[in-house]
Order: structure tokens, then C-alpha cells, then sequence
């Protein structure tokens, strides 16, 4: 599976609705399918490249009102992993922490950082909580940090709503914002 299909539905209904149809029109398999804040639902499907189009295009072409979506190919194994939470590692020596205003464009911008820099994706938090945004935490070398930083910056745009570095971060802020500890 190197492609993932995010669809981010603004009606729970709806999305359940939508999750049923993709993957019953091409052979993906459905990642994820649940409530996010703001009323939303939210969709990630994988498979092959043409299954993957095939279902979001389904979702697309529904006439239901989609908040985001997304088609990434290629996508990174890290990425994938940690919307599984099936890796945990150490950040490194720095820390970063990007902020997108929809989880589609969140995940998108994590892909292009993990694929621009040396760096790995500690956490991916999907809408939950947070009014239907999303934000992603990777560590590595201050230099990966900060091209990762800057590639998430780029994938963002207007999406951007905060991009963060931190340097030589505490162990218990690490701890918190990699494991969810309050």
C-alpha cells in the first residue's frame, strides 16, 4: 500500500455513509473512519494508486460537502506508522511541531516533511479534540528540524496555522507531546 486517500466529511452521517461507498468501489482498505471535532468525519483509506483515486473520487463526486481531501502517493511508511500509533522514537536533538487548520492538509504537510528531510514523525494528531485540526511532531538534527519545518510550511500555505522548533527540548515536554501525557 504506498498511497493513502484522506476524505474529511462535514457531516458524521454523511461520512459514514461516504467510508461504506469507498470501499465498496475499489479495493482499499479502510484505515481509519471516525468522529472528529466540529461535527466532521474523517476518512483515510490505502492501497494502490488507482484503487486509492477511485475511492476518494467516489467521495468527491457524492454531492456531499467534504471539508478536505486528499490523494498522496508515494506516502511515507512513517507516516502510515504513526496514523497506526505503531512507532514510537527519541525526537533528537530538536523538536518540531506543526500545526494545519484541516487534518487532509496536516497529513499532506507530514508527508512532504518526512520526504524532505532527515527526520522522524514522533506523532500525528488527527481533529480530535482540537476543533477538526490537526498537528504532526517529528525530532531529528536541528538542521533536518528546520528544513522539515520549512518543507511543512510550503505543503501548508494558508492551511498554517503555527510551525515550531524547538531546541534541545525537556524530556518531559517531549514525553507530552509524543505520548499524549498531560
Amino acid at each position: 500500500m504506498d498511497t493513502l486517500g484522506v476524505v474529511e466529511s462535514r457531516s458524521i452521517a454523511a461520512g459514514a455513509e461516504l467510508a461504506d461507498g469507498m470501499v465498496k468501489v475499489a479495493d482499499v482498505e479502510l484505515v481509519r473512519a471516525a468522529t472528529i471535532c466540529g461535527g466532521r468525519y474523517l476518512i483515510h483509506v490505502a492501497g494502490d494508486r488507482q484503487a486509492v483515486s477511485t475511492a476518494v473520487d467516489h467521495a468527491r463526486n457524492s454531492g456531499r460537502a467534504l471539508h478536505g481531501s486528499f490523494v498522496i502517493s508515494n506516502i511515507s511508511p512513517q507516516v502510515t506508522a504513526v496514523l497506526r500509533k505503531a512507532e514510537k522514537a527519541d525526537a533528537g536533538d530538536a523538536l518540531g511541531v506543526v500545526e494545519a487548520r484541516s487534518v487532509s492538509s496536516g497529513i499532506a504537510a507530514a508527508d512532504a516533511a518526512v520526504k524532505r528531510a532527515d527526520i522522524r514523525l514522533l506523532r500525528l494528531v488527527c481533529g480530535q479534540g482540537i476543533n477538526g485540526k490537526s498537528y504532526f511532531v517529528f525530532g531529528g538534527d536541528s538542521a533536518a528540524v528546520e528544513e522539515a519545518a520549512q518543507a511543512s510550511k510550503d505543503a501548508l500555505g494558508k492551511n498554517l496555522v503555527e510551525a515550531v522548533v524547538i531546541l534541545r527540548p525537556d524530556v518531559s515536554v517531549v514525553k507530552a507531546l509524543t505520548s499524549g501525557v498531560r
